[in-house]
């Protein structure tokens, strides 16, 4: 289809367009342009003008479009051709277009007459120009018309395509627009990827309606007219008349384009080399129009008839890998296609015809497989779809034939060929062609994966040929077939899918078969083969079906050598350590209870890759400190599920961190004398390394295996107190607190009550000259030690709490930029940790911090919450508040709760959930604020509860006659908070504020 490439043209020329809205070069609020145009600001629509040109220019687009009559002084310079400038044209078109598009209804009748005229004079001076306008420039114009079109058609202009007609006749130029006219009308009434408001989508229905009835015929007739006077003579008209068949044939009556006459000149197209590969697309679409399947596969069928005598299906004669892309897609349309129609035929129990359509298909898999397996990969990648649907209907077989069988081996053999890298991939360096290869591969997948369903047997026996055949001789064969052969082995394991990876128990057969490659693949010595692809793929396969070697567990050294040395983790590809660190991580972890045995070699063998590298050594580390993250796992890991007795744990893991935390000491003493700032940032940074390093060996810590049972607490402990010295560093604070403040989330979780001894210094640390960032990754830090230990951090947190609010508000009222969008953002998502920790405390029944702070401190803090339940158009903000309300209701609102609370409840939290939902920023149809609402109405629901008849009665004689509530409603919105059911009273308040907002 036309995809207009003319706007990328006009972003290039006129981009400056964009961008300044509102800034009028003139003060005056409607202002009317005097005949004539400001030519020192026209200078500016040239690419080449200076800043201060383009400004102005901009500012005099602007300017005329808010101006009622400025678009009369661009209509009548294209009407009169004042201007030969080809940019002060495109600038008059724009115009044009904003008056079309925006403020049509507003012109006279007297005016949009003078629009209509203005463009057919335009169109009348291109026939008799000595040049033709630049493309940009009659794209843009074809928009105006469409958009004109779209406007007018149905009302004051029913002869639009008739006048346009004839104005143009047969004129070579005249035609290029009529056809340009044509596809910007397409794109305004089908176009897909425009999106329409239902009005627009109605009227657009009633525009092709009113075509189809007053003028497609008119417009087909046209469309042959020029194909027949220019097939020979203009190509590029030519081509452009076959988009706009294949752009309308979607939605206009087949039989006009699917008859005798439109098909064999097409079919005539196909051999004219210039028009081939249009005329191929204008045939894709016309198969691809809905229609009854009989129809559809007569169609096809007479058009295979005919391109098949013609020569086309012997693929190996034709060298033109362009026209063969758009020759696959046709055929590829065809095919699915004839599948459409043998589906219907088949739903519709019409078996004769429905057998016909399959006898249809099965003549042209021969061509699909020709296709398929060419080298050129996008005439492959084209038929992809045809081939898939083909299998797709095999599987619905009960009983396939000899040929069908012949059928699926073909494909299963054409996939296993194409899945092969070439010799000009580019593995060190990945681009786009190395990228469209991986897209491919991943198509192919999917076909491998049907194959599978359609006869798992026949893939499993055509794997293992290849794999066996391949791997018996793998030192003298080439990489990418020894990459492929393993590749098929990796990709079994989802073609035939099993629970829980366990491919080695089962169906014997299919067990023993996976089994013998295995077995090939680890003992054959591949691993050692000379090429990334293939060592890669080795280790992805091992790791794949780690279940063998709980099978096989006599293989697991040699596989774990084959990680350790110059094949995986020291391999002189940076590639190849980085992902065989991360498999190496999976191997260990998924067969840790095979592991025992080796732990203490592996150990040693990974010592030196587990070293911190200083900024100063000069040393290139073998791995990259993301890569160094899962061997400190890995050794974590072989420790704690290690059947070493606590004491051998103990002294395991304290000899894989002692090294960290003795490298961490010299480091922050050097960080603490470093001048040079790119120092400090990389002495920060290996640090931080360090601090992630120890968290990460935390991670093999579980249920079962506790830090307690494995005897590792103090070990930790010592962490954590060779760690926390980092948070006083007044140099590279925020890279420091972050590494330390990951490490402590990992400690709660880790060692429990025995890390609380250190929170009180860490905290009063972390609170110091602290940012909104530091402060909103700190307080989740607070949250998950308050929602643990509840009542055990009493203590700390009313000592703190102030403290921790005081930092919180004075970043708060810290004044900003008006337009800084970054410190509003900071600013909004540290209001929502501040209520979320108000939100912790109150919710695991630790009001008594909150209580203690004294009577100012505590109204202060309600206070904040009111405001943020009301005053900030933030509905997860406002939606935490309304739980902290509710849940201090809960526990203070009864007879017995706090003096005063019950004052505070009438005056500011019934208040709070009436003005907040009455906000014009609380909008009922957003998701997250009928959330806010729910909780709101939680709030009201929990206060009736607490208060009983009083609330009742307050909201009855006081509150809602202070709003103007009519009686009744006040009646009505009474009995539903005092239903029994909460969802009622939910449902009934979303009808009542919707009620109450304008």
């Amino acid at each position: 289809m036309f995809s207009f490439n003319f706007l990328c043209v006009c972003a290039d020329v006129c981009g400056f367009f964009c961008g300044i809205r509102g800034h009028v070069y003139c003060n005056q609020k409607t202002p009317r342009i005097a005949a004539g145009m400001d030519e020192q600001a026209l200078l500016g629509l040239n690419p080449n003008a200076d800043s201060d040109f383009r400004q102005r220019a901009l500012a005099y687009f602007e300017q005329l479009k808010i101006s009622p009559d400025a678009w009369q002084v661009c209509a009548e310079a294209l009407a009169q051709r004042t201007y030969s400038d080809d940019h002060i044209k495109f600038f008059c078109f724009q115009v044009l277009e904003h008056q079309v598009k925006y403020k049509y209804s507003e012109l006279t009748t007297v005016q949009q007459q003078l629009i209509r005229e203005t463009l057919i004079s335009w169109l009348q001076a291109q026939m008799l120009n000595p040049q033709p306008e630049k493309t940009f420039i009659r794209n843009k114009a074809a928009q105006v018309f469409a958009l004109l079109f779209v406007t007018e058609y149905l009302t004051r202009w029913p002869k639009f395509f008739f006048d346009i007609l004839s104005v143009v006749d047969l004129n070579p130029r005249g035609v290029d627009l009529y056809l340009r006219i044509l596809m910007a009308i397409d794109s305004e009434l089908v176009d897909r990827d425009v999106v329409h408001t239902s009005e627009e989508a109605r009227r657009n229905t009633l525009i092709k309606d009113t075509m189809r009835e007053q003028c497609i015929p008119n417009l087909v007739e046209s469309w042959y007219q020029i194909l027949q006077n220019y097939q020979y003579t203009n190509s590029e008209v030519t081509c452009q008349c076959l988009e706009v068949v294949g752009a309308y044939v979607s939605w206009i009556d087949l039989s006009l384009i699917a008859n005798d006459r439109f098909i064999n000149m097409l079919l005539g197209h196909m051999s004219i080399e210039v028009l081939r590969e249009e005329a191929c697309d204008c045939l894709f679409e016309i198969v691809n129009k809905g229609m009854d399947p009989v129809d559809k596969m007569k169609l096809v069928e007479s058009l295979c008839q005919v391109l098949q005598s013609a020569g086309f299906f012997s693929i190996d004669q034709e060298e033109d890998v362009d026209f063969l892309a758009r020759f696959s897609k046709l055929v590829n349309g065809m095919g699915q296609s004839l599948i459409v129609s043998w589906t219907k035929l088949i739903k519709n129990g019409d078996i004769k015809n429905a057998q016909e359509a399959l006898q249809a298909i099965e003549t042209k898999v021969a061509l699909m497989l020709q296709l398929l397996i060419h080298e050129d990969d996008d005439i492959s990648s084209n038929i992809i779809g045809f081939c898939y649907d083909y299998l797709h209907i095999l599987k619905q077989l009960t009983v396939l034939s000899d040929q069908q069988k012949a059928n699926v081996e073909a494909i299963m053999l054409a996939v296993m060929k194409k899945l092969t890298y070439d010799e000009e991939y580019n593995f060190e360096n990945e681009g786009e062609d190395e990228a469209m290869f991986v897209e491919y591969r991943k198509q192919l997948k999917l076909l491998l994966d049907r194959l599978a369903q359609v006869s798992p047997e026949l893939l499993l026996a055509s794997v293992r040929r290849v794999f066996s055949s391949t791997l018996q001789n793998w030192q003298t064969t080439r990489f990418m077939e020894v990459e492929v052969a393993i590749r098929l082995l990796y990709m079994l394991a989802e073609a035939l899918p099993v629970s829980h990876g366990a491919h080695f128990s089962g169906d014997v057969s299919k067990a023993s078969a996976l089994q013998d490659m295995m077995r090939t693949l680890v003992t054959s010595g591949v691993s050692s083969y000379q090429h990334t692809s293939v060592t890669l793929e080795f280790f992805e396969t091992v790791v794949r079906y780690e279940k063998f070697f709980t099978v096989e567990p006599q293989h697991i050294p040699c596989v774990l050598m084959a990680f350790l040395d110059h094949r995986g983790l020291r391999h002189s590809s940076a590639k190849v350590r980085s992902r065989a660190a991360y498999l190496f991580s999976r191997f260990v972890k998924s067969l840790n209870k095979q592991m025992n045995p080796f732990i203490e070699d592996i150990l040693n063998r990974i010592q030196d890759l587990l070293e911190l590298s200083p900024p100063e050594n000069g040393y290139q580390s073998l791995l990259s400190s993301d890569d160094q993250l899962f061997i400190y796992e890995t050794a974590g890991v072989l420790i704690v599920n290690s059947e070493y007795p606590a004491e051998r744990k103990q002294a395991l893991m304290r000899n894989l961190l002692t090294p960290l935390m003795e490298k961490f000491k010299i480091l922050l003493e050097k960080l603490m004398l470093a001048q040079d700032e790119e120092r400090q940032a990389s002495l920060a940074d290996c640090l931080n390394h360090a601090v992630g390093f120890a968290s990460r060996t935390s991670k093999a810590f579980s249920n079962k295996q506790t830090v307690k049972q494995c005897g590792c607490s103090e070990v930790y402990l010592d962490c954590l107190q060779t760690f926390l010295p980092a948070l006083s560093c007044p140099l590279q604070k925020d890279i420091l607190r972050s590494g330390v403040r990951t490490f402590l989330h990992r400690m709660i979780i880790c060692l429990e009550e025995e890390v609380l001894p250190f929170i009180p210094s860490a905290s009063e640390h972390m609170l110091k000259d602290c940012e909104a960032k530091d402060l909103q990754e700190f307080i989740p830090l607070i949250n998950q030690i308050t929602a643990k230990f509840k009542i055990q951090v009493s203590p700390f947190l009313q000592q703190m709490f102030m403290p921790l609010l005081h930092a919180i508000f004075e970043v708060l009222l810290r004044p900003a930029e008006e337009n800084d969008q970054s410190a509003a953002l900071e600013k909004q998502m540290l209001r929502r940790s501040y209520f979320a920790f108000l939100q912790t405390v109150t919710g695991s029944g630790m009001s008594e911090v909150i209580a203690n702070q004294g009577a100012e401190n505590v109204e202060r803090v309600l206070v904040t919450v009111i405001q943020g339940a009301v005053e900030y158009p933030d509905p997860i903000a406002q939606k935490t508040c309304f739980i902290i309300l509710s849940k201090l209701v809960e526990l203070w609102g009864g007879k017995d709760g706090p003096v005063g609370f019950a004052d505070f409840v009438y005056k500011h939290i019934v208040p709070a959930c009436f003005l907040a939902p009455l906000k014009q920023t609380f909008d009922l149809a957003d998701a997250q604020t009928v959330l806010a609402l729910s909780e709101c109405a939680v709030t009201l629901k929990t206060i009736h509860l607490k208060r009983g008849p009083e609330c009742v009665q307050y909201l009855q004689q006081e509150y809602l006659p202070s709003l103007q509530v009519a009686p009744e409603i006040i009646q009505e919105f009474c009995q539903a908070l005092q239903q029994p059911d909460a969802k009622v009273f939910k449902n009934y308040l979303k009808v009542f504020f919707q009620r109450a907002k304008p």
